[in-house]
């Protein structure tokens, strides 16, 4: 579950990418919000605090109800930083988890 959630989020982040209408932003940001807030809640239960830590703080970022003004360029880097950080974390969880 956890790694179908990360391929999603990585995708819709990508996506961000193009010049979509702003209700896909608005999806994104709250998908975000679910998603790393579940991602979170399974780190914290497997006791990898760490990354319940870095959950936690993107769900923050990503929220939709209190939007932080980055402005595009901005958040199109953070954009990419993530879904890159959601790509390796994959790899990194497949390969301890051996």
């Amino acid at each position: 579950m956890q790694t179908a959630i990360k391929l999603i989020l990585t995708i819709l982040l990508f996506g961000c990418l193009i010049d979509f209408p702003y209700g896909y932003y608005q999806f994104v940001r709250f998908a975000a919000l679910v998603g790393f807030g579940y991602l979170a809640y399974c780190s914290n239960q497997q006791e990898y605090k760490n990354e319940a830590f870095i959950y936690l703080v993107l769900a923050i970022l990503f929220q939709p109800f209190i939007k932080i003004a980055l402005g595009r360029t901005i958040w199109n880097i953070v954009d990419v930083v993530v879904g890159i950080g959601l790509i390796v974390s994959l790899f990194l969880s497949k390969h301890t988890n051996k």
